[in-house]
Order: C-alpha cells, then sequence, then structure tokens
C-alpha cells in the first residue's frame, strides 16, 4: 500500500545548516571572475563535469568553487533529497495535496518490473497498454486500418493540450528524421478556431485520423476542438455517424463519455492518476509519436528514460547529472540572483525543446507555498525560455552577454549530425563551444583597447563575461538520446522543487482562470444585457466584446 509522504522535514531551507553555510560562502566568492577560476586550476575544465548514460555534461562555467559544490551536496542531504527520491521510486504518494503517487519512470520500467499503486502493479498494466498501442500503430503504418470510405489513413492530427499536447509535439519534432514521411502529422491544442482550420485547411477527411487526448475526455479546449473536428469529418463523410468509430480514437480513462462522442472503447487508450500530464509524452499520450516513428523506435525512447532514471536513483550526489543541474539552479536562482534559464539546442530538431521544458520546470516549481503549506521566504522555479541556436546568437544574446541581468544557459549539442552537409556541422559546434567561452570570459576593457578600439567606443565593446553556462553534450540525436535528455530535466525539476520543500507534481495555479472563464462564457453569448457582477474593468470588456458582435452579425 503506498503512504501518504509528509514534509521531510519542518525545518524552513533557509535554517538549515547547509543554507547558512552557503550564504557565508557566497560572500566570500561573489566577486570571483570565471577568468580567475580558471587561471587558478588548470584542470578546472575537465575536473568539473560529469557523464553518464551517454550524456556528458560541463558545469565548470558555473560561478562555483569545489566548496560550492561540497555545500550544495550537504543541502541536498539535509532536505532529504534521497528519501524523496527513494519515495517516488517506491510509488510512495508524494504528491501530497492531490494524495497521488508520482510514478512517470513506471511508464519506462522494464517488463517484469514491479511497482504496486494501492496493490496494483502498475509495471504490467504500462506494458498491456503498450502493446496495444504498438498492435494499433502498425496497422495504420501499414495500411491496414482503413477509414470509412475504405481509403487509407494520410493524415494524423493529435487533439490536446497542455501535456496531450507539448510532449507529443515536441516529440515528434525532435525524432522527425526517425518519422513515417507518407504521414502527415498535426497537432491542434488552442481553442482559437484558427488552429483548428489551418491544421485541417488541405487535409481530405476520409483520409484523416485524429487522436483526441484528454484524460477525463471533458477539458474545455480539447472537447471543444474533437467536436469541431467530429463535425468537419461528418460533413465530408455523407454525415454517417459509424464514421466516428473510423476516423477517432481517444487517450483518457472515461470510457463512458468516449463512447458517447461515438470512439470505439476498445481504440481507447488509457493512462492513470500517477501519471501528471507535464510527465506523459511517454505513456498513451504518447500515440501519435509512436505512429510517427513506429513502435521499435518508442521502445528505444522509452529505454532511454529509464536510463536516465536508474542513474538518477542510484548514483551518489556527487556526480548525479539531474542532481548537480538540479544544484546548480538552485544555486544560481536563490545566491546569484538569476530569474530565468535560457536553454539553447543546437540542433534544429530539438526547436521545440525549450517550449516543452516550460510546462515541465514552470508548472512543476513555479510555487509559493511548501509542502506543509507555509509561504516560502525565497525564490523558486526561474522562468525557462530559449530557442535554437544558431537562430538565437541573431535575437537575444545581446541581452545574455551584455545586458543587465543575470542568465544562466544550458546549451545542449550533439557530436554527430543526422544530417551532414560539408563544414554544417563543424561551424555550428564551434559556435556552441564560442558561445559558452564568451559568456564566461568575455573580454576586458584592455583587450578592446588593444585591438585599436578608439576610446569612445570601448565601453561599448567590453563583455564583462562571469556568465555562467552548462553545456550538454551526446552523441547523436536519436530516440534514445532524447528520452534521456528529458528525464535529465524531469529529475533536476524534481531535485530542485525536493530543496525548495514543494510540491512539483500538482498545477492549482491553472485552475482559478478555467472556473473565471467557464463563468464568462455564458455571458459572453447572452443575448440580454443581464447583471454582470465581476470587477469593472472586465464588466466593461465583456460589453466591448458584445458590441464587436453585435456589429459582425449586422
Amino acid at each position: 500500500m503506498a503512504t501518504v509522504v509528509e514534509p521531510l522535514t519542518n525545518r524552513p531551507l533557509t535554517e538549515l545548516p547547509a543554507w547558512k553555510d552557503l550564504e557565508v560562502h557566497f560572500q566570500k566568492i561573489r566577486e570571483l571572475h570565471l577568468r580567475q577560476l580558471f587561471a587558478a586550476d588548470p584542470e578546472r575544465g575537465e575536473r568539473l563535469t560529469a557523464e553518464a548514460a551517454g550524456i556528458y555534461v560541463d558545469f565548470s562555467k558555473n560561478r562555483i568553487t569545489d566548496q560550492t559544490i561540497e555545500l550544495l551536496l550537504q543541502l541536498a542531504h539535509e532536505s532529504g533529497l534521497r528519501a524523496r527520491i527513494d519515495a517516488m521510486f517506491r510509488g510512495d504518494k508524494i504528491n501530497s495535496t492531490e494524495n497521488r503517487a508520482v510514478l512517470h519512470t513506471a511508464l519506462r520500467a522494464p517488463r517484469g518490473t514491479s511497482i504496486l499503486v494501492d496493490g496494483r502493479n502498475v509495471v504490467a498494466e504500462v506494458h498491456e497498454v503498450l502493446e496495444r498501442m504498438g498492435e494499433f500503430s502498425n496497422r495504420v503504418r501499414t495500411g491496414a486500418w482503413k477509414g470509412h470510405t475504405g481509403k487509407r489513413i494520410r493524415n494524423i492530427v493529435n487533439i490536446g493540450i497542455g501535456g496531450s499536447d507539448l510532449g507529443p509535439v515536441m516529440a515528434y519534432e525532435a525524432l522527425k528524421h526517425y518519422s513515417e514521411r507518407t504521414i502527415t502529422f498535426r497537432f491542434v491544442s488552442n481553442i482559437d478556431g484558427t488552429d483548428f482550420a489551418e491544421a485541417v485547411r488541405d487535409l481530405d477527411p476520409a483520409e484523416t485520423l485524429f487522436i483526441v487526448s484528454s484524460k477525463t475526455f471533458t477539458t474545455l479546449e480539447t472537447m471543444t476542438n474533437a467536436q469541431t473536428a467530429r463535425a468537419w469529418s461528418l460533413n465530408d463523410l455523407g454525415g454517417d455517424e459509424n464514421a466516428v468509430a473510423r476516423h477517432f480514437v481517444a487517450v483518457s480513462t472515461n470510457a463512458a463519455e468516449v463512447s458517447k462522442f461515438g470512439i470505439d472503447t476498445a481504440n481507447m487508450f488509457g493512462f492513470w492518476d500517477w501519471v501528471g500530464g507535464r510527465y506523459s509524452m511517454d505513456s498513451a499520450i504518447g500515440l501519435s509519436t509512436m505512429l510517427a516513428i513506429g513502435p521499435d523506435n518508442f521502445r528505444s525512447l522509452l529505454e532511454g528514460f529509464h536510463k536516465m532514471d536508474e542513474h538518477f536513483r542510484t548514483a551518489p550526489f556527487e556526480c548525479n547529472l539531474p542532481v548537480l543541474m538540479g544544484l546548480l539552479t538552485v544555486w544560481n536562482t536563490n545566491f546569484l540572483g538569476a530569474e530565468t534559464v535560457a536553454v539553447l539546442p543546437y540542433e534544429q530538431y530539438l526547436k521545440r525543446f525549450p517550449a516543452y521544458l516550460q510546462q515541465l520546470t514552470m508548472e512543476s516549481n513555479g510555487k509559493h507555498v511548501t509542502l506543509s503549506g507555509t509561504e516560502v521566504g525565497y525564490q523558486t522555479g526561474p522562468i525557462y525560455w530559449g530557442e535554437p541556436g544558431t537562430n538565437g546568437q541573431h535575437s537575444f544574446y545581446q541581452l545574455i552577454h551584455q545586458g543587465t541581468r543575470l542568465i544562466p544557459c544550458d546549451f545542449i549539442a550533439f557530436g554527430q549530425t543526422l544530417n551532414p552537409l560539408g563544414q554544417h556541422h563543424d561551424i555550428l559546434l564551434a559556435n556552441v563551444f564560442a558561445q559558452a567561452e564568451a559568456l564566461a570570459f568575455g573580454k576586458t576593457r584592455e583587450q578592446v583597447k588593444a585591438e585599436g578600439t578608439p576610446d569612445w567606443l570601448v565601453p561599448h565593446r567590453v563583455f564583462e563575461g562571469n556568465r555562467p553556462s552548462n553545456t550538454i553534450l551526446s552523441d547523436r540525436l536519436t530516440p534514445e538520446a532524447l528520452g534521456k535528455l528529458v528525464a535529465l530535466y524531469e529529475h533536476s525539476v524534481f531535485t530542485q522543487g525536493t530543496l525548495w520543500g514543494i510540491d512539483s507534481f500538482d498545477q492549482w495555479g491553472v485552475e482559478l482562470g478555467k472556473v473565471l472563464a467557464k463563468r464568462i462564457i455564458p455571458e459572453l453569448d447572452s443575448k440580454e444585457e443581464g447583471k454582470l457582477e465581476h470587477d469593472s474593468s472586465t464588466n466593461t470588456l465583456i460589453r466591448r466584446y458584445r458590441k464587436y458582435k453585435e456589429d459582425s452579425a449586422q
């Protein structure tokens, strides 16, 4: 029987001995520059690195010393990180505000593993769903599955939002090299009708399959888009409602609503309460991913996740990649005052990876109270953002290099390209290494003047440097490598949340806006003025929108 996990300590983070030691330590090293740190330790760039599961992380360009690392590791121990990791993998209900286990790691556990939740071995259930997903994917990919008119499926549209969209979109783009190119994949998430209209504009309904991803099958945005898709399909398929079962499948647990929609529940793929939406891309939510890359590649993706899971679960903290990255984020956030983290993949296929991480990180750790319900007295949840290199270099890198804000960076790159073209990859990787070097060491006033720069121009060409970064390298972007990379960030987020003493697995902050929107919807559609009982700003905006609707109807 899984147990509900109480906060590991009632002592605030800032009262732990290691935190107090870190405060003293920070005052001693706050003026140290990375130029000094590297000059004093010629082997720093070799020593302050870690490698596991085919992922190499160079964290030497962070503003830290050996003592910083020792104190951060001590803070991890005092915060109960090891016990918290064990509790998560064991299936204890560490999501205390929702009384749920947190077992995305079970989604990639090998067959035969036993993890019990309320007395049931969830790994066996996971593999049963994976088998069904694989069988269905093979039928669609081979053309054995036919649409209502007998045509082969050539278009797949995933309808979801949040974790039911961001993960599948990111994975599809990241693994496009491995995808079935005879099938077109589209993704619809936004309630803005333009999203749906553009997604299906050039598609043939007779050749289009929709995946509707909603655990409850009641999510407002998803089900609004699903009903629009249903009407779009039937309009072209003669209005025969039997066609729905050949052109729609569901990722859901609500069999009654799925059946009511017209989907055959034999084509309903479930997942569980112990899977948070932002951790679900390797569950049935990844059905579109499996359809794109095939069951074998999907299993390689899961294997990559599992290898990083095992590293996180078993490796000592001093060489544990997610732990080290999580500790450095805490250091940069709470001691150096950084408010954001830039994620900069030098790999075009990872163009949606920063957007995916935004939900993973900020929905997880954007919290203002601890597990015990008290207000935190420190910053949590930095803002994650980014774009692929080298595009970003011609956009926002100016701010990172010479702006007034400290922005730690994660550079992500691969030793081999999937599309070798002349010197492209050498130039790409040269930029990765050059940008990290420039951020760390900058260019002094003396160096600028030595170049013959006029005195009046010198201040504009000085680079302060001392900007922290991690460089994350792997051999090649494969499905397995993507799984490792995502799991690396998942567990880094978990590490951060544990130190901050917050629940990284609930998301109450998304609820209030949803509730208010449901109240406002009928007010926008009302033909009568009625009494509006919002604030004066909202009331005025509602009336103005009603006027727009009246004008457009005339």
